[in-house]
């Protein structure tokens, strides 16, 4: 038997997603999975520092560890009309926005690059939880916050309001979905068993959705006690075509995303950006 360790967040998409692999309702052979579950900045954390063996990442982290990890096939966010929204307490122009202080779920995350793309010279920024972000916004007069996973569907709920969708700026500026996350694997491993746990990581979700609309005990569990309307609206706009594979538009989107890194990072180590050898082979 060998082990490996996988790194995914609580959010019913990812746990819908690997629920079938981790309680063994699919076959997984001689590999078992050590799972490790944290928001996503904690996982990109884990990530920058080599910890996991198999992990979700935010795709804003992506060009921090192409040298130690490859990006799989399967699994990941991808698409349209799923991105970040950006939101204040009350209405606030588009012009405006860069006299405020913006709560940002994560320095590392596709959620702070949109934004970035959208507002070059917003400068007041703060990183928070994603789960935080809802409540800094609430409790400030002069705080605004990007806003990602299952707050997308309640914001509303607390008298909040978007100022823009910053996935369809994406969208208009580029023409391919938006790379939200991505699961990664460490190049220190053989490129067969890469591509059998990316495999594995298919058929998991085959099952889940063989199942769909049932949500499993799994899912609920990890949830948050989150309304069941609530989570099938979180899996149904975040797993999808591009979760079962990237293919070639998803993987130009995720060009594209290093792309626009290397050109708003000043900073950026353009050897680590390099997009040769970025994934696994396809299948």
């Amino acid at each position: 038997m060998t082990d490996f360790t996988l790194g995914f967040s609580p959010c019913p998409n990812d746990t819908f997603i690997f629920d079938a692999l981790v309680s063994k309702k699919i076959n997984t052979g001689d590999f078992r999975f050590n799972v490790r579950l944290e928001d996503v900045e904690t996982l990109n954390e884990l990530a920058k520092n080599q910890v996991l063996d198999f992990t979700k990442i935010s795709y804003g982290v992506l060009p921090l560890i192409t040298k130690n990890y490859k990006v799989l096939n399967s699994g990941g966010a991808l698409g349209k009309g799923v991105g970040p929204l950006l939101i204040s307490k009350k209405p606030v122009d588009f012009n405006d926005v860069e006299k405020y202080t913006i709560a940002i779920p994560g320095e590392n995350t596709t959620a702070h690059l949109l934004f970035s793309l959208a507002f070059p010279n917003a400068k007041q920024k703060v990183f928070k939880r994603y789960d935080e972000i809802e409540s800094s916004v609430k409790n400030a007069e002069d705080v605004l916050g990007v806003i990602i996973h299952e707050n997308r569907f309640t914001y509303m709920d607390r008298g909040l309001y978007k100022i823009i969708d910053l996935g369809n700026f994406w969208e208009e500026q580029t023409s391919f979905p938006i790379p939200l996350g991505g699961i990664v694997g460490k190049r220190s491993l053989d490129e067969n068993i890469l591509m059998q746990v990316d495999a594995l990581i298919k058929e998991s979700m085959e099952y889940a959705f063989e199942h769909y609309p049932f949500i499993s005990d799994y899912v609920k569990e990890h949830s948050q006690e989150m309304e069941e309307r609530v989570m099938r609206k979180h899996i149904d706009l975040y797993v999808n075509k591009y979760s079962i594979n990237l293919g070639d538009d998803g993987r130009k989107a995720v060009q594209k995303f290093m792309e626009i890194y290397r050109n708003t990072r000043r900073n950026a180590d353009q050897a680590m950006l390099s997009d040769k050898d970025l994934f696994i082979d396809e299948e």
